[in-house]
């Protein structure tokens, strides 16, 4: 079986696991850090936003299974791509929104999804998600593992009222579940 990797940034990386997760042909997520310029940051040092890090989810996936613009897809219909340093509730650089790329045909690919993604009219102001090749990816600690279903109570808790949300379903409608979450 060949394995290939996506890394996306989209705020909480509590939120964006789960929507990946279930998806067919996804063998894992890993919530971690990406972007920044601090060897093997921990939360603490990422969530001060002087890092230069940004909450990431790596995903490893069956490409003969989900398909590398299909899992483009589920993160824009999970995330606000117009935010600046930010998602919801959350705010600072460590929450932006990014496509770390490992390929050149996985950058070629995200630009190709955010220019569809801007000229559909969705959205009243400007696609600001950054598309930057993966130079390193650290994973988090592991309490952040899976912690969707390590502390359900909590994390509906967080999701319910960060914002994401009502947001994705003013968006997307029916389709953000379609995808996902």
């Amino acid at each position: 079986m060949t394995t290939e990797t996506a890394t996306f940034a989209g705020g909480c990386f509590w939120c964006m696991q789960p929507p990946f997760d279930q998806l067919d042909g996804v063998l894992s997520t890993i919530p971690g850090y990406a972007g920044g310029h601090v060897d093997n940051p921990s939360y603490e040092q990422v969530c001060t936003g002087t890092t230069g890090h940004t909450e990431v989810i790596q995903i490893s996936f069956d490409p003969e299974r989900v398909s590398y613009p299909q899992l483009l897809e589920v993160f824009w219909r999970n995330i606000d791509p117009t935010a600046i340093n930010r998602q919801f509730v959350d705010r600072g650089s460590q929450y932006r929104s990014a496509i770390f790329y490992h390929t050149d045909e996985q950058r070629q690919q995200a630009e190709q999804s955010r220019a569809a993604l801007a000229a559909s009219g969705r959205y009243d102001q400007p696609i600001v998600t950054e598309i930057t090749a993966l130079e390193r990816f650290y994973p988090a600690e592991e309490y952040h593992h899976d912690f969707y279903r390590k502390s359900p109570q909590r994390y509906q808790s967080y999701h319910l009222h960060s914002g994401r949300e009502d947001y994705l379903r003013e968006i997307w409608g029916d389709e953000h579940h379609d995808q996902g979450d």
